[in-house]
């Protein structure tokens, strides 16, 4: 009878495993294949596109990567495009971390009036689309002599950025010992010394994922960096993208190769911090 059990429990776990390594096969067959189909186009001529648009290129060469040459050479300047975007998103996450790291210690370590109140204040931001003050942040960047510069694009990401910031980090704080801190207190640590030496590198996994949950939006956002950047020097990939879409003709091929240049810098910052942040999912997943 045991055996009999053994053998049915064997069972029951190898069909088990055969249903889970499925799910995730067909999971990653998913996701994979538009990533598979944007880079096929990409080395194809626009009327290969058109006749055979899933198959693949006829011949493979040196002219397959014509639409990546058109890319670097070309007068629109997509170098510049590039460096745009990285300088926004790489401006937008450094401070969105150190501004929602500071603000959530004060909220979760300190004791003063308003303290929850002003933390609903952050967490309203998570919920009111910022979309809405279109008109007026248009408005407060040209008083404040910001349109058609970068830094109005920061700013908004910012602004939109530290609400998830301080409600992500803000737990992962409280989930650290007051113990630690005290001890620290008595060694004669300040207290700036106490957020920098012993908190801020607890909270690696809870950064790496507020940066990924950032970078993604503030890479591929349109809506103001259309509005609010017009010269041609300080256009983002997004804006620069969808001008390649002519009104009679459009060249595919360069699209999608502008498509695949434009994944690779968030596919490359996903796997620099992916272990931190299967961490911060991991650790909010026990706290809840």
């Amino acid at each position: 009878m045991r055996i009999d059990l053994k053998s049915a429990s064997v069972r029951k776990n190898i069909v088990r495993s055969i249903f889970f390594y499925s799910a995730l096969l067909l999971y990653g067959f998913i996701v994979l294949y538009p990533i598979f189909v944007m880079i096929l186009t990409s080395l194809k001529t626009v009327r290969e596109i058109a006749v055979n648009p899933f198959g693949f290129p006829k011949d493979f060469g040196i002219s397959n990567f014509a639409s990546y040459s058109k890319l670097i050479t070309r007068k629109a300047n997509y170098p510049l495009y590039f460096y745009n975007s990285i300088f926004i998103v790489l401006w937008s996450i450094f401070l969105i971390i150190c501004v929602s790291s500071t603000a959530s210690y004060v909220l979760a370590r300190y004791k003063f009036p308003f303290r929850k109140a002003i933390y609903l204040f952050f967490v309203m931001g998570l919920i009111i689309p910022i979309r809405l003050g279109t008109i007026s942040i248009l408005k407060i960047m040209i008083a404040l002599k910001l349109n058609d510069n970068l830094f109005s694009i920061v700013i908004l990401s910012i602004a939109v950025g530290i609400p998830f910031g301080v409600f992500i980090l803000n737990d992962f704080i409280k989930m650290i010992p007051e113990e630690l801190s005290n001890a620290a207190r008595i060694d004669g640590c300040s207290e700036t010394g106490i957020f920098f030496r012993i908190i801020f590198p607890l909270l690696k996994p809870a950064v790496a994922t507020v940066a990924i949950v950032n970078f993604i939006p503030i890479w591929n956002d349109f809506w103001f960096p259309l509005i609010l950047l017009k010269s041609p020097g300080v256009k983002t990939i997004p804006v620069a993208t969808a001008q390649l879409f002519g009104q009679y003709q459009t060249d595919y091929g360069l699209v999608f190769a502008v498509l695949t240049m434009a994944s690779l810098p968030v596919i490359i910052f996903y796997l620099i911090l992916s272990k931190q942040f299967v961490k911060g999912l991991s650790a909010g997943a026990l706290k809840g």
